[in-house]
């Protein structure tokens, strides 16, 4: 199973996408946050997931996308390219082409949103995008954004297939033990939740596919740490600081509080496009005061894409 990327790799960053005010994607604000991120332990980055609205970026743009990405990491941290969609077909294109596109170390495929496939038609589809190319592929399971949920027998069944790598797992943490003790050895696990990134890592999970680790990547990797020296009573302290945090990282329709904090911090990552809005100011004001205890600078609005 060819999963050595991700050897040692216990934060992955699902990255935003910066946007300018008329919507366009800011790729001059890229190197800068990608270098603030490499800096603070993360160690994989997913582009095009649903952290960087991928719902409404095109096909051009992911792959303009891609390339700017790829550019800027250069080979530093491994690469995840979102390639799913409820579409089979679609997916299993978008496969071949990032394939060939080539400087990918995986691509993470959504469980099927809005069509509610059974358990035997989600079998189908992931193994029709495995078997599509030898772009190795991470299943992401999150029956809170697509209503149908990949049960944990038909996931188990879905990793012995040997081009699927991994799941982000989204659903519960008896899932998460369920898996993690009933796996393939080389079978990566990975939370989606991180407010979970706690009891996953001492369930025995691989580590987290993040939002938080735009800005609380040092808390993280400190937690993660703790664990993995046996610190559990340190690592606790750090969840319990930790949390609040997350709660308001998700108190408004994600990314929108992340792209709050990041753009009083700077980093220019703009609106979000409709339909999306950014954080009110009040919104805004509470969740940078419990993310970075600071005052927010600024604040933008939603914004149509625009027409290319």
């Amino acid at each position: 199973m060819p999963n050595t990327d991700f050897k040692d790799v216990k934060i992955i960053t699902a990255l935003v996408t910066p946007f300018r005010e008329d919507g366009s994607i800011n790729f001059e604000a890229l190197p800068k946050l990608i270098e603030h991120l490499l800096a603070h332990h993360t160690e994989g980055l997913l582009l095009a997931g649903t952290t960087a609205e991928s719902p409404t970026l095109t096909h051009d743009e992911e792959l303009e996308l891609f390339a700017a990405v790829q550019k800027i990491v250069a080979g530093r941290v491994p690469l995840i390219a979102g390639v799913g969609t409820n579409d089979t077909r679609d997916s299993v294109d978008f496969a071949k082409e990032v394939a060939e596109f080539g400087g990918f170390a995986a691509g993470l495929a959504i469980v099927p949103y809005y069509n509610k496939p059974t358990q035997e038609g989600l079998y189908q589809h992931f193994k029709a995008i495995a078997e599509a190319s030898d772009l190795p592929i991470i299943i992401y399971n999150i029956p809170g954004r697509v209503v149908v949920e990949l049960a944990p027998e038909t996931l188990l069944k879905l990793a012995k297939h040997p081009n699927i790598i991994g799941v982000k797992e989204c659903t519960n943490l008896d899932n998460m033990a369920y898996l993690i003790e009933n796996k393939p050895d080389d079978f990566l696990i990975y939370t989606g939740e991180d407010g979970e990134v706690f009891h996953a890592m001492n369930l025995g999970a691989d580590g987290v596919i993040s939002v938080a680790s735009h800005t609380n990547g040092d808390e993280l990797y400190e937690m993660i740490q703790a664990i993995a020296d046996s610190d559990i009573k340190k690592a606790a302290q750090i969840q319990r600081r930790f949390l609040p945090k997350v709660n308001a990282l998700f108190s408004v329709a994600s990314p929108a509080p992340v792209k709050a904090v990041l753009n009083h911090q700077g980093f220019n990552v703009g609106p979000l496009r409709l339909p999306l809005v950014a954080c009110t100011s009040e919104e805004a004001s509470r969740i940078v005061d419990v993310v970075l205890d600071r005052a927010p600078k600024q604040y933008v609005t939603g914004v149509l894409r625009p027409d290319y």
